[in-house]
């Protein structure tokens, strides 16, 4: 009897450690599908984000370029990267460039967006995992709406990242290689090259192609650790998770922080977060937090890039990205109130697509393209 029950807890344990490596390998495929995404939508609007951020004589206007250049090459860190270049070589001022920062925080949120809409076929994961995802969209909404006015009318943002950029201008920088972009990035270019170079077809196709393999990549690994996770002592999981990330707030906006410095994406760290929400493992609660250490982790690194280039407005511009999402996080989250704001909307989105699922697909394509082309043409033509 003995015998028969270590056999069967021996086999248990092997069932979990081959489940626990099928999920790391899902994981992997699924950053794989993220890094796709963003490749096939950077060769389908790089050229023409560029352009867009050109045009920046309104901040209202220049807000929603922002959101849309983001939404199109699918990562902050691109338009910020842009936006540097831009007023470094005085195209656009610091104080033009500064809406645009605050947009590409909104838009840089569209990933989760995307990555929720795997669940689409499960209406209860789904309700979870749009709220999971929207509390990003969400909170980023509710800094802006603050911080933006307040800017336009004091213009804090540029002169405190002015003086800290004079600070810090001799100070050297440091660069810093992502672990997970090395392990992904060779199996992403392959993938890309072969069907945008390899065959006699236009890039346009060749990424319409990139992009329809992520999608399907993206489905694919979502229902392989969603499944995954919930056979693995699902209410043993959930209560490791809350308790470790839900214990303390602070701990975990630092470890947003950590993991997003050094993976070097926001998109990345709040994208393993949305699965998670949706199988159920994750509360709402309990990733806030780490989405806002996100918020502010993903600025680090090009501080310590811009710093090295010595080049006060590249300095100036980092730390106006750093200082919009560390003020946003110590104005609204320690306040019950506001801080649950984000929290009740995200719900409420996530409600309205249990009921009919268009509804989240119509929020995203009206908050991060309809709506910005809108104003954008509205603005050209006036």
């Amino acid at each position: 009897m003995i015998r028969r029950l270590k056999q069967a807890a021996n086999k248990d344990t092997l069932k979990n450690i081959l489940k626990f490596l099928a999920i790391i390998f899902a994981v992997y495929l699924f950053l794989v599908s993220i890094g796709l995404v963003s490749a096939a939508f950077k060769g389908f609007g790089k050229g023409f984000a560029e352009n867009l951020l050109k045009t920046t004589a309104n901040p209202f206007i220049a807000l929603f370029i922002g959101i849309l250049a983001t939404s199109i090459i699918q990562s902050s860190s691109t338009t910020t990267s842009l936006v540097v270049g831009m007023v470094s070589s005085g195209i656009i001022p610091i104080a033009g460039a500064i809406p645009i920062i605050m947009g590409a925080n909104i838009g840089t949120t569209v990933t989760n967006m995307i990555v929720s809409l795997g669940h689409i076929t499960q209406k209860e994961e789904f309700r979870r995992a749009i709220a999971g995802a929207a509390i990003h969209d969400f909170f980023n909404i509710m800094v802006v709406s603050i911080l933006f006015p307040l800017e336009i009318m004091t213009g804090f943002l540029e002169k405190s990242a002015t003086y800290l950029s004079q600070q810090f201008l001799n100070c050297g920088g440091l660069t810093f290689t992502s672990p997970l972009k090395a392990i992904t990035k060779p199996v992403i270019q392959f993938i890309e090259n072969f069907l945008v170079n390899t065959w006699d077809i236009s890039q346009t196709l060749g990424y319409t192609f990139v992009l329809v393999l992520a999608a399907i990549l993206t489905f694919i690994t979502l229902f392989m650790i969603v499944k995954l996770m919930k056979s693995m002592v699902m209410a043993q999981t959930e209560s490791i998770f809350n308790q470790i990330i839900g214990k303390s707030a602070l701990l975990a906006i630092f470890g947003g922080m950590f993991i997003t410095t050094i993976v070097q994406s926001s998109s990345i760290t709040t994208s393993l977060l949305v699965p998670m929400i949706g199988a159920g493992i994750l509360s709402l609660e309990a990733a806030y937090p780490v989405t806002i250490g996100a918020n502010i982790g993903t600025t680090t690194t090009a501080i310590l890039a811009s710093l090295a280039t010595a080049n006060p407005a590249a300095i100036a511009i980092a730390f106006v990205h750093f200082l919009f999402n560390f003020i946003g996080a110590t104005i609204f989250f320690p306040i019950k109130f506001l801080r649950n704001i984000p929290i009740k909307f995200a719900r409420m989105l996530g409600e309205l697509a249990y009921r009919k699922r268009g509804y989240a697909v119509f929020y995203m394509m009206c908050i991060f393209f309809i709506v910005p082309i809108i104003l954008i043409t509205i603005s050209k033509l006036f």
